[in-house]
């Protein structure tokens, strides 16, 4: 029994240099094709560079921490006091960026514990399974979608040619907001709108110019989703 105790909190067998080099390689080469798929596959209308070096560095740490370990209870024990002092609020508002986060992580685990087969095999896996669901059909990609705000006034009598415009160049046209503008002389529009075609971007806007009393027309091409 005593035995035993001294070999789950004893000094365990140290990984020496040609080792630890390899388990970070391989961590930084599976970390980076993680974070190359990523930034292939992301739907926004830009990614943030500071969460592309999160993930290669936190898979670094999490190796480095699982090769500090080994089967050391006592230093795990140790590490995850010494981590419980730190508090992590940085926001992830996409899931899927939790995720690849999560992933990356989990790779950096597994070639720190030198379970390299599992690593590979599953990083290559998890990549090409973001790649199918990139380009499947049930994705939720939508290169076309835009926000389209304006101003009418209140009295305005425009809305059938509005309605014209839409189904003439637009597959998809939802209502998000109105609200008063101008002091209450004109309503602010914003409506998402999915183009039937990129290139109609420009003579959508020419048509809505040409309605008299429209106001600061503007669309914005974005992803599926919009956050106001």
């Amino acid at each position: 029994m005593i035995s035993d105790l001294q070999a789950l909190f004893g000094a365990t067998r140290l990984m020496n240099l040609s080792e630890v080099l390899l388990a970070l390689c391989a961590t930084f080469l599976l970390s980076s094709m993680i974070t190359t798929v990523y930034r292939w596959t992301h739907h926004g209308l830009a990614y943030s560079r500071t969460f592309l070096h999160a993930m290669i560095l936190g898979s670094l740490t999490s190796s480095i921490m699982i090769m500090v370990i080994g089967n050391n209870l006592a230093r795990g024990l140790g590490i995850l006091g010494a981590l419980a002092i730190i508090r992590f609020r940085t926001p992830v508002r996409d899931p899927r960026d939790m995720v690849f986060l999560f992933c990356s992580l989990a790779t950096g685990i597994g070639c720190g514990a030198r379970v390299f087969s599992v690593a590979v095999a599953g990083a290559l896996f998890f990549c090409a399974t973001a790649i199918y669901l990139h380009f499947a059909p049930f994705s939720s990609k939508a290169p076309y979608e835009g926000l389209l705000r304006f101003l009418l006034p209140t009295d305005s009598d425009s809305h059938p040619l509005l309605q014209k415009i839409f189904s003439k160049y637009t597959s998809a046209v939802t209502l998000v907001s109105v609200r008063e503008a101008v002091q209450g002389g004109f309503l602010e529009y914003a409506y998402q709108t999915t183009l039937l075609d990129s290139d109609q971007q420009h003579a959508m806007m020419d048509d809505l110019l040409a309605i008299e009393d429209i106001e600061e027309p503007s669309i914005l091409m974005q992803r599926s989703t919009v956050e106001l």
